[in-house]
């Protein structure tokens, strides 16, 4: 089995700047919501091929609004720790949205 991402440039185009936007708006707080949305906009976009070809869609079933004490967590580590937790928030959001992709 191999992983196939199909991702076109113009769907990476409008992601960013749609995030950027959201960025400057909100003086730097969406930086927190967009690793659960650039994972989710990654995996959805991913298929999972098997031996004979076939494909199937690997579906993504986070919320990023549902994770509020999460980031409120982070937000608070990565304060305390002078922007350094951040990296690890991105990880450990990736590793919350692959535990929560199934294979359709």
């Amino acid at each position: 089995m191999k992983l196939k991402a199909n991702i076109r440039i113009f769907d990476i185009i409008g992601h960013i700047v749609i995030w950027l936007i959201l960025i400057i708006i909100t003086i730097g707080v969406a930086l927190f919501f967009l690793p659960y949305s650039f994972s989710k906009f990654i995996i959805n976009r991913t298929t999972l091929v098997d031996q004979n070809g076939v494909e199937r869609n690997l579906r993504c079933n986070i919320d990023m609004f549902s994770n509020i004490g999460h980031i409120v967590l982070w937000i608070i580590i990565t304060i305390l720790t002078l922007g350094i937790g951040y990296i690890f928030y991105f990880y450990r959001v990736w590793n919350y949205a692959l535990n929560n992709t199934r294979v359709e």
